[in-house]
């Protein structure tokens, strides 16, 4: 069951045909990322850019291929072998970059030490299901969950295997600097570590003992370089073969350059606001500055109302310059339990006003608005246009623009009155989404982790447990379809636009294949053809 050999197959066949097209294999990738890893122990946080650049070092048990479809990695197969148990065929023949074996005995020590260690933005959603592990062999590896589970496969593409030898013994407060030095830095992944300047640069170097196809890069170099102008400025003075995120204003200039390419992909990020709706909130206020009887998010008349402000279409097609598709829901179309039954999102002033003077505010009210300003392409520009309709309905909503290092950690305090960022559906399906940020926050059932604004729909809850453990694929759909359908209708979180990406590189080095998850890895990108 699921063996998907002929995945790793085509991979490898790619891998050989790649490099025998450009006849050497001594060539050094450079690119220029807007943001990198936040430490080099791949558990320490959830963060997209982070797991991006840990992929090259650190191997997953699972895969998601280029467009979510879940592939073979240390695991070779894997199958349900009771209601709450799995089973999984490990790779044999695989080695650490000191050399070590890799066996069920670094699985189940990665399992059990991401609740442990995991900081800011926890990795604990990927194994909350996870009850216990046995090892059956060294390369086999039974999980225990607490009921059926029919998502793990898919939840391990997160699941970074470290080496029980090199992390043994470490802390939450000295992993980071175990890591960080390399000496704990032992992966099975395609790259070995090199060296780390943070907020500057990762190096990292091909590691020839490598389970997989050989990489076309002897040298990997990624560049933390958060000024979109400063990383088009580099890829043009050909100090970078590649950059990411190429902001939407530059894509037309870039594509005219002869030296240049440039790649475009509609990605799985949504753009998504939330509202605290909690009895207090401390960014809300009168527009005089005095308090408020209270919260006025807590009312779903207000909730409506900021739906009915927001115009998706010109955020899409102006804020985000046509790198942007207007979204209904959480997930994007392609992703499992997306309900084709919601139609389209209103833009409707007129009735936002409304609701809000039947609600009790007339005159609106002000209110802080949070978002991210260095973390997915048009972060701020949506942030912005977002922030102007609100004040066109009568809420003053005042942008407050943070780099995600700064914005994360204070969401997660539960600063935020408003707020808004982007999120992934990475696995594929629904459920990975909805039970992290519309479940009700629930320590004993690990869901909801980052639902931190104090929703609760007893409703709500069921239907994502229910397809938490649906083994039957029609039936978890539709469970999933409803909760979609619900969050619709109580709008605890407001779907804004998803997010195109687009990379540029220099045509005559290299060329990529782009992935729905934005995901920039070397394994991706290829020599150009001579």
């Amino acid at each position: 069951m699921n063996k998907l050999n002929y995945g790793i197959a085509a991979a490898v066949l790619a891998g050989v045909l790649a490099v025998g097209s450009t006849g050497s294999m001594a060539q050094t990738l450079t690119i220029g990322v807007r943001a990198g890893p936040e430490s080099i122990d791949p558990h320490f946080t959830a963060t997209g850019t982070h797991a991006e650049a840990l992929k090259h070092v650190f191997d997953t048990l699972t895969w998601s291929g280029p467009g979510l479809e879940i592939q073979p990695r240390l695991a070779e197969s894997w199958k349900a072998v009771s209601a709450d148990t799995w089973e999984f065929k490990l790779r044999k023949g695989v080695k650490f970059h000191d050399g070590s074996d890799f066996t069920a005995q670094d699985v189940k020590f990665s399992i059990e030490r991401i609740p442990v260690v995991t900081g800011p933005n926890p990795l604990t959603i990927y194994v909350r299901r996870v009850q216990s592990t046995e090892i059956v062999d060294p390369h086999t590896i039974r999980i225990k969950t607490d009921g059926p589970a029919p998502n793990l496969p898919n939840d391990f593409i997160r699941l970074f295997i470290v080496s029980h030898k090199a992390a043994a013994g470490l802390t939450k407060d000295t992993a980071n600097e175990a890591f960080n030095s390399g000496k704990a830095a032992i992966g099975t992944g395609p790259y070995k570590f090199v060296s780390w300047t943070p907020k500057e640069q990762l190096v990292l170097d091909r590691f020839d003992g490598y389970w997989g196809p050989k990489e076309a890069w002897a040298k990997h170099i990624r560049k933390e370089i958060p000024n979109d102008a400063a990383r088009v400025a580099q890829l043009k003075a050909g100090q970078v073969d590649l950059i990411v995120r190429v902001p939407a204003s530059d894509v037309p200039t870039l594509q005219r350059d002869p030296k240049l390419t440039v790649v475009k992909v509609d990605t799985v990020y949504v753009f998504n606001m939330e509202m605290d709706m909690k009895e207090k909130t401390g960014q809300v206020t009168a527009k005089d500055g005095s308090a408020l009887p209270k919260n006025p998010f807590q009312d779903p008349r207000v909730r409506e109302a900021v739906d009915l402000a927001i115009d998706r279409n010109a955020l899409a097609e102006i804020a985000m310059e046509g790198l942007g598709k207007a979204q209904n829901q959480l997930v994007t179309p392609s992703i499992f339990g997306y309900s084709k039954a919601l139609p389209p999102r209103k833009y409707d002033p007129a009735a936002a006003k409304k609701l809000l003077a039947d609600a009790g505010y007339p005159n609106g009210f002000k209110v802080t608005f949070s978002f991210t300003s260095d973390r997915l392409p048009g972060d701020r520009q949506v942030g912005t246009s977002v922030a102007q309709m609100l004040a066109a309905v009568g809420i003053d909503a005042q942008a407050n623009a943070q780099p995600a290092a700064v914005f994360f950690p204070a969401r997660t305090r539960g600063e935020f009155s408003m707020s808004m960022s982007g999120w992934g559906t990475l696995t594929g399906e629904a459920n990975y989404t909805l039970s992290s940020v519309v479940h009700s926050n629930d320590k004993d059932k690990k869901l909801g982790a980052f639902n931190i604004t104090g929703y609760k729909n007893p409703e709500m809850d069921k239907l994502i447990q229910d397809a938490g453990v649906e083994m039957d694929e029609a039936k978890r759909r539709a469970f999933l379809e409803k909760a979609n359908e619900l969050v619709a209708k109580d709008r605890p979180r407001l779907p804004l636009v998803s997010v195109g990406s687009a990379w540029a590189m220099q045509k005559d080095k290299v060329t990529i294949s782009p992935r729905v998850d934005e995901d920039t890895m070397a394994m991706d990108i290829k020599p150009a053809k001579k």
